[in-house]
């Protein structure tokens, strides 16, 4: 289970696979990551971008497609996952799990947490 919490809530998400979605506060580029769920934590497996940006170069392996680049991430699961908010990106993330997205971290300041577990306790 996906268990995300922003704004003194927590959404409980029965997904085993999530997109993230976000616009780069610096260079205003899309970026997509794709993240699997597991007993171990949560992890991204790939990315999509539009381009390079502030502090996100593009990793080593990454091939152009339409409209950008992709590229496979490899990184252990992590237990949790904590993204701030800075203000200064047009939006927050947009998370999507089982055809359904949730617009998230829209207010500066409050950070969003992702991890895995059933019940969605704390970690």
């Amino acid at each position: 289970m996906l268990c995300v919490a922003a704004a003194g809530a927590v959404l409980a998400l029965a997904a085993d696979r999530f997109t993230l979605e976000w616009t780069h506060s610096v260079t205003l580029t899309q970026w997509q990551e794709s993240w699997v769920v597991d007993v171990d934590g949560v992890r991204p497996v790939e990315a999509t971008i539009q381009g390079p940006g502030a502090g996100m170069e593009l990793p080593e392996g990454a091939w152009a497609v339409p409209g950008g680049w992709r590229y496979r991430v490899s990184l252990p699961p992590q237990r949790v996952v904590v993204l701030a908010s800075s203000g200064a990106t047009p939006s927050g993330w947009r998370l999507c799990a089982n055809g359904t997205c949730h617009d998230l971290g829209t207010t500066e300041g409050a950070p969003l947490r992702l991890w895995s577990g059933e019940g969605c306790a704390p970690p």
